[in-house]
């Protein structure tokens, strides 16, 4: 997804064609051997479960990630002799560059997205693989794997309207009455295995929170609460089943808000790295979290507890831009396969000084060896100029959506500061169709 955004981001700053191919019956070329059952063998829908039906679910999954994987080869074979090369650093990425233009096309299974400045060849390939495949063309990109796409002069906007209303109504909260904010800011922090009590039935709560995290695709306002929720997916609780309700109630009151790119860009990289230290009331680890935008536009955004326990709040800031360097790593390796290297150091944004001296100064070498190796890859990365690490303020720490509930207040100044919009707003609705 955070490709597929880039790509997006790119095309709307370069005024690309974006166009859209649906494969028919993709499985199908993939000339399968094993048997494939078109439904559950009897069984299944016991507690009992016969292993006889396990071993022919087993076998029908296995026929298609088969299945699956001899139609990328075919699709791979068909593209890379049309002169397309595959991306390394993302399986789905095929691009051609020549002196005649750009072409990227984005595959997910049979859905695939082309994009470029090149009219002639996006013709050409799409006849291509109407003649190898059979294909479905969908026209202008409008709608794909559940996002609504919007395009103006003004830019591309993304979103999940739809989505995010059948979730609203399919939970009851069509009506509910709106909050400001996704989780209470009094209480998140204070959430354990042990919040509440246990729920008889856990299937809801596993239901709606799969389902909202789907929606982080497009809502990064929502991605710190997802992960939170998703902790207590094994155990779930009263307690935990309020806060989840709360991210619909949450959602209510902006069901249309996604990610806008701006075709005024100046496609320069940019990153915020932020820890909450010690937050998990369970383990207290902390909780780590980047942003990155390509000139204006958000791109990419994360929300992940660390895996050990920092000893410190430097400790948990160096472990998070760790991360995110390695996040900048892959980024600086997707724009060069779109054609678009790198000719200077990715601006990596940090609120805490120490955790920047001690990726910038190796005189703090003597204090940091209990820290594994690999979180030094943010010092190794910083010298090898890929990229260029600097301070700011807390209140100007765009990331700290993704490590920490936040007031009202300071979480409308944050969201203001993403670049999302609402393009059902009534005062920006004219400006985009």
């Amino acid at each position: 997804m955070t490709t597929l955004r880039i790509v997006l981001a790119l095309a709307a700053a370069k005024q690309w064609h974006i166009k859209q191919l649906e494969v028919n019956t993709a499985f199908l070329h993939g000339d399968l051997n094993e048997e494939v059952y078109m439904k559950l063998p009897p069984g299944l829908d016991h507690l009992a479960v016969r292993s006889d039906s396990v071993c022919k679910l087993q076998k029908s999954l296995y026929g298609l990630r088969q299945a699956s994987r001899k139609w990328n080869l075919k699709l791979t074979e068909t593209l890379t002799t049309a002169g397309f090369t595959k991306s390394e650093s993302d399986h789905s990425l095929y691009t051609k560059i020549t002196s005649q233009g750009v072409t990227i096309i984005m595959v997910y299974v049979d859905d695939l997205v082309l994009t470029g400045d090149d009219l002639d060849e996006i013709e050409r390939i799409k006849k291509l693989l109407d003649l190898r495949f059979k294909i479905k063309d969908l026209g202008d990109l409008k709608y794909f794997l559940g996002m609504e796409v919007a395009r103006s002069s003004k830019g591309i906007h993304i979103c999940q309207r739809k989505y995010a209303l059948d979730i609203l109504k399919d939970f009851g909260y069509l009506d509910c009455k709106p909050v400001s904010t996704p989780m209470d800011y009094t209480c998140a922090s204070k959430l354990s295995r042990d919040s509440g009590t246990s729920l008889a039935d856990r299937t809801p709560y596993r239901q709606l929170v799969g389902r909202l995290l789907y929606l982080t695709n497009t809502r990064p306002d929502i991605a710190y609460a997802m992960g939170q929720l998703s902790q207590f997916i094994d155990c779930p609780t009263d307690e935990h089943m309020r806060a989840a309700f709360r991210v619909l109630k949450y959602l209510k009151g902006c069901p249309s808000v996604g990610v806008f790119f701006s075709a005024d860009n100046d496609l320069k990289l940019t990153g915020f790295a932020d820890a909450d230290w010690a937050t998990c009331a369970d383990t207290r680890k902390s909780i780590t979290g980047h942003c990155f935008y390509l000139g204006s536009s958000l791109i990419s955004w994360k929300s992940k507890k660390q895996s050990t326990v920092a000893r410190s709040s430097s400790e948990a800031e160096y472990r998070a831009l760790a991360l995110a360097t390695c996040q900048t790593q892959w980024l600086s390796f997707i724009m060069h396969d779109l054609g678009l290297p790198l000719t200077e150091p990715i601006t990596l944004v940090c609120d805490n000084r120490s955790a920047i001296h001690i990726a910038t100064n190796s005189i703090f070498h003597e204090r940091t060896k209990h820290i594994e190796v690999d979180c030094h890859t943010a010092r190794n990365q910083h010298l090898s100029g890929l990229t260029h690490l600097m301070p700011v303020s807390s209140s100007n720490q765009l990331a700290d959506f993704v490590t920490k509930a936040l007031a009202p207040g300071p979480f409308a100044i944050n969201l203001s500061k993403l670049g999302l919009l609402n393009i059902y707003s009534p005062i920006l609705r004219e400006g985009v169709s």
